[in-house]
């Protein structure tokens, strides 16, 4: 009985690890549109979702500066991993004995969306960074930005920065203003505690900066086209 379990245990491991390394590949091609791990979620519990695939050319120019500039300001300079930060974010948390903060460049986060779980885990982290060198390798820049917009939650049963711009602005991606971009950014790292359309004071103070961000991204967003 127990060999039998270690043996199931150990095909699952196995699959657990192939499906992003077939799933890669995949997802470089144009045409084939990810769904994240959350979004499978709402499928099977029968959870209502709002996803609409929207090609990068078809979202804002300063939608997708400002996200760069407000997640990921080193973005086209990296290969998936922000390695200085990381090593702070380690040494940091070694220092502090919890599970550290910050240092998720936009190849983690992508990657977690589609094949991880949320919330903190050193497990967890551990497996974005080989998963982010891999998909950083095989997608071009544009693509991974396309994956992430379109994958990345933005409140409850909101995913893609279509549907979002459409629910807190009544408008297409393509139409965001400046401001928008900016309140939809910084709603990123707690989608469902921020209100883009209803923002507190706080948030709003932080959309002034990603705001300004935005619009010294310069040479900072050139892998973009």
């Amino acid at each position: 009985m127990l060999r039998r379990l270690i043996r199931w245990a150990l095909l699952l491991c196995v699959a657990f690890l192939a499906v992003p390394l077939i799933l890669v590949p995949v997802y470089a091609v144009q045409s084939v549109r990810p769904v994240s791990t959350l979004m499978l979620a709402e499928h099977f519990t029968f959870q209502p979702y709002d996803r609409q695939w929207v090609p990068l050319e078809r979202i804002a120019p300063v939608m997708v500066h400002t996200v760069v500039m407000s997640e990921d300001g080193q973005f086209c300079r990296h290969d998936g991993i922000d390695w200085a930060e990381l090593s702070a974010v380690v040494n940091r948390a070694l220092e502090e004995g919890s599970a550290g903060r910050g240092a998720s460049t936009i190849p983690m986060q992508t990657v977690k969306n589609l094949f991880l779980w949320g919330g903190r885990s050193y497990v967890r982290k551990a497996l974005e960074v080989p998963l982010a060198l891999y998909a950083d390798a095989l997608w071009s820049k544009r693509r991974m930005m396309e994956i992430y917009l379109n994958v990345a939650e933005w409140g409850p049963g909101i995913y893609g920065i279509e549907a979002a711009a459409r629910y807190y602005f009544n408008r297409p991606a393509a139409d965001l203003s400046p401001r928008q971009a900016a309140l939809l950014a910084v709603s990123l790292p707690a989608p469902l505690a921020r209100d883009p359309a209803n923002p507190s004071a706080g948030v709003a103070r932080l959309a002034d900066r990603a705001q300004a961000r935005g619009r010294a991204a310069g040479d900072y967003v050139r892998c973009l086209g």
